[in-house]
C-alpha cells in the first residue's frame, strides 16, 4: 500500500524516506515551472544533489507520448536500472507521466511523488493512477502503478495562483460529497479567497485520507473507486473540449462543472437532495467561472464521454449520489438527460 507522509519538514522528512528505500541511482523529474519553483526547496538535500535531473515542458498538453519518451531516453542514456528511483516533483501533469514512465521503463521502476499543488496533492499523486494524454483523449494511456511514498507538503500551496488553487479545491469539493456531511459542509464553508494556510492543510489531509480509504479497499477501481469519479465523466469531456477549441481549462474547473451536471442527474435518478444540489451548485458559481460554449458542442461533448475508461459498450458510465456520502456506481443515463443537465449548468451556473 502506498505511504502518504504529511510533511513538516521537508528535506527532513525526504532524506528519512530515501534512507528507507534501495536504489542504485537516483533520478528527478521536474518540469520548467516546478524547476525554477519548487526543486530550490530540495536542491541542497544530500541525495537530490547526486540525482540526475530531467525538465520537461510544462502544461496538460505536454503530458504525451513525446514527453514520456524524453524521459525513457534520459534514463536509459545515463544508466538507470531496475534498481533506480525516480522522484516527481510537480503538479498532477508531472506526477501522472512520471509514474507512467517509472512503471513502464525496464517493466518497472521505482519512483516516489511530491506534488507541488494542491490539486496534485489531493488527486493525481494519491491513489497509483498514471498515464498520458493520447489522440485528443484525457489519459487515455496508462497503468495503476502506486508510487513507493507520497510526501505531501503544504509549504508549495503558498506560491499558486488562485486558478491553480480552486483547480486542486474542485477535487477536496468532490472528496466531502461522496465521504460525510461533515466533510462536504467543512470544504464548501472555508474562505476561499483569504486563505488561512494551517486550516487549509488540515482540510487537505482529510481530503486524501477519503481517497486513501477508498483505494484501499479497491486498488484497480473495480468497485468503490468508481466514487471518486463524480463529476468527471462530464468533466473529462468538458475539458477535452476546451483543448479543441484552443481554449484549455483548468482540470478542476472541468470537474467542478461536471460535478454540477452530475447531481442534477443524481438529483433525476437517484433522488439527491436538491437542497444539498443548489448549495454546491452556489459554491461553484462563486467561485468558477464560465466556459463559453453553445448547443452545437453538446453532440462533440457526448462523443467525449463514450470515449470515458470507464464506459461498456456504447453506454456512458457514472457515479451517481442518492445523498452527500451515499454512493451509486456503475449508473447511466440517456442521451436527453445528459443534455439536460448541461442545460441545468448553463443556467444556474452562467457558462
Amino acid at each position: 500500500m502506498q505511504k502518504v507522509i504529511k510533511s513538516n519538514n521537508l528535506n527532513k522528512d525526504l532524506s528519512h524516506i530515501l534512507s528507507q528505500l534501495a536504489f542504485d541511482k537516483l533520478f528527478i523529474l521536474t518540469d520548467e515551472n516546478t524547476e525554477k519553483l519548487c526543486y530550490p526547496l530540495v536542491k541542497d538535500n544530500e541525495q537530490v544533489t547526486r540525482a540526475g535531473k530531467i525538465i520537461i515542458k510544462a502544461g496538460d498538453n505536454n503530458k504525451n507520448i513525446e514527453s514520456l519518451s524524453s524521459i525513457w531516453k534520459y534514463l536509459s542514456e545515463n544508466g538507470a536500472t531496475r534498481h533506480s528511483l525516480l522522484i516527481n516533483l510537480g503538479g498532477g501533469m508531472l506526477t501522472d507521466i512520471g509514474g507512467f514512465a517509472a512503471a513502464s521503463f525496464k517493466r518497472g521502476i521505482k519512483c516516489i511523488n511530491i506534488p507541488t499543488t494542491l490539486l496534485g496533492a489531493v488527486d493525481a499523486a494519491v491513489g497509483g493512477k498514471t498515464g498520458i494524454n493520447f489522440n485528443g483523449l484525457k489519459n487515455e494511456i496508462g497503468a495503476f502503478a502506486p508510487a513507493e511514498t507520497v510526501l505531501i507538503d503544504s509549504v508549495f500551496f503558498r506560491s499558486l495562483d488562485h486558478q491553480n488553487f480552486l483547480s486542486g479545491y474542485a477535487e477536496m469539493v468532490k472528496h466531502g460529497l461522496i465521504d460525510s456531511d461533515k466533510e462536504w459542509k467543512a470544504t464548501l464553508s472555508f474562505d476561499t479567497e483569504e486563505i488561512d494556510y494551517d486550516k487549509l492543510k488540515q482540510l487537505v489531509v482529510d481530503s486524501v485520507a477519503v481517497k486513501e480509504r477508498i483505494v484501499e479497499i479497491d486498488p484497480f477501481e473495480k468497485g468503490i473507486r468508481k466514487a471518486l469519479n463524480l463529476g468527471h465523466t462530464i468533466g473529462h469531456a468538458f475539458e477535452s473540449l476546451s483543448y479543441e477549441v484552443g481554449r484549455p481549462v483548468q482540470h478542476g474547473y472541468a470537474v467542478a462543472w461536471g460535478i454540477v451536471c452530475e447531481l442534477y442527474l443524481s438529483q433525476k435518478y437517484c433522488g439527491f437532495p436538491k437542497d444539498k444540489l443548489y448549495k454546491t451548485v452556489y459554491f461553484i458559481k462563486d467561485n468558477y467561472e464560465g466556459f463559453f460554449f453553445d448547443c452545437d458542442h453538446y453532440e462533440q461533448l457526448y462523443e467525449y464521454m463514450k470515449h470515458d475508461k470507464k464506459n461498456e459498450s456504447d453506454t456512458v458510465n457514472f457515479t451517481f449520489l442518492s445523498d452527500v456520502g451515499k454512493i451509486e456506481i456503475n449508473r447511466t443515463a440517456t442521451k436527453e438527460d445528459i443534455f439536460d443537465s448541461i442545460d441545468f449548468l448553463r443556467e444556474s451556473v452562467g457558462l
